[in-house]
């Protein structure tokens, strides 16, 4: 989490003050009001000096005051130095932890388990759950058959260590007799089983230079249908709960919410967001316009990558309102990426 140069400027009772406010708007979704604050932050001071504070705060650009009501409402730059530096983090209780690990199981492959993990952070926090799918060339390769379709067509069926399947329809320049098929794949599980798809394609490329001529005919049809059979997989990004947002009292303006569905449905955005956290270890969190997306203003992203043997895979994250419980999302997130990552461990092979 980035440092804010707003918080070095507060005196001890700001500190204590936004902390109080912003604790009480997250509880309660309310404007909150000098004497609540009076009554509630600890301090022994006037009324008067409670609204001076608060004025100066508001100057700051931390504090908002809605033309309705005589309280004040945290704004984007608020929750920014709330998360940053006045936040005091727990971690998530063992209970929940184990209620992670026991629907997080090792074995049940990578599809389920980001579904699962998905599902569980939304049903958890009672916002949408996000998770990117790791690149398939991360995962060893098991085996590869091939089915031929029609005359230019032929279909790849590739089993990865972690025993999820995948169909790729091959477009070739020839058309390929079973028997042609059947040594190819033959060739390749014999040679490659238990490796990445990106350390088969260099070899093969290797092996076709140095190739003498009576592999050359085997390893160009290999190269050929291999090239497309092997290449890299769309990433993607699955997505659980929007439905949650529907019912969200700081997300009621149908229009924003259409916006955001839209991105949902769309990815593309969300994704490029997720992968902008890749890079960086434990929780990242993107407050209002900080995630640089229209549809994404009037919320938070809270997102840690995932990994298993020392390589990060993808990122897990919760989107919802900005004002959200970051004290119980946080520690969440940071766990369910631990978990995943742990189950993932035994099924990535090579």
């Amino acid at each position: 989490m980035a440092s804010t140069d707003s918080s070095d400027r507060l005196d001890p009772r700001a500190r204590q003050l936004l902390r109080t406010l912003i604790a009480r708007h997250i509880r309660d979704g309310e404007p909150v009001g000098s004497q609540t604050l009076a009554r509630h932050a600890g301090l022994d001071v006037s009324a008067a000096t409670i609204r001076n504070i608060l004025s100066d705060l508001e100057d700051s650009g931390l504090l908002s005051a809605p033309h309705t009501s005589a309280g004040r409402v945290p704004t984007a730059q608020g929750y920014r130095v709330f998360v940053d530096s006045l936040l005091q983090l727990k971690p998530l209780p063992e209970k929940e932890v184990a209620r992670l690990r026991s629907e997080l199981p090792a074995g049940i492959g990578t599809q389920s388990l980001l579904g699962s993990a998905s599902e569980l952070v939304s049903a958890m926090t009672h916002f949408v759950g996000v998770v990117s799918v790791p690149r398939r060339e991360q995962f060893a390769f098991k085996y590869i058959d091939f089915v031929a379709v029609d005359s230019q067509r032929v279909m790849a069926i590739l089993v990865f260590a972690d025993n999820e399947v995948q169909n790729r329809l091959i477009q070739t320049r020839r058309n390929y007799e079973p028997g042609e098929l059947e040594r190819v794949a033959n060739y390749l599980n014999a040679q490659f089983a238990g490796r990445s798809l990106a350390d088969i394609r260099a070899t093969l490329v290797q092996e076709m230079r140095a190739a003498r001529s009576e592999m050359e005919s085997l390893l160009a049809q290999t190269v050929e249908l291999a090239e497309q059979a092997l290449a890299p997989g769309g990433e993607d990004m699955v997505v659980a709960g929007q439905a949650r947002l529907i019912g969200v009292q700081d997300l009621s303006d149908l229009d924003r919410l259409r916006e955001l569905f839209d991105a949902f449905s769309r990815k593309r955005e969300i994704l490029q967001l997720l992968e902008r956290t890749v890079s960086a270890p434990g929780v990242r969190i993107f407050i209002g316009e900080e995630t640089g997306l229209a549809p994404l203003e009037g919320v938070s992203l809270v997102s840690a990558p995932y990994g298993a043997g020392g390589q990060v895979l993808g990122v897990l994250g919760v989107i919802g309102p900005t004002r959200m419980a970051y004290d119980r999302v946080i520690p969440l997130v940071q766990a369910t990426a631990e978990v995943l990552g742990a189950a993932l461990e035994p099924s990535r092979g090579g």
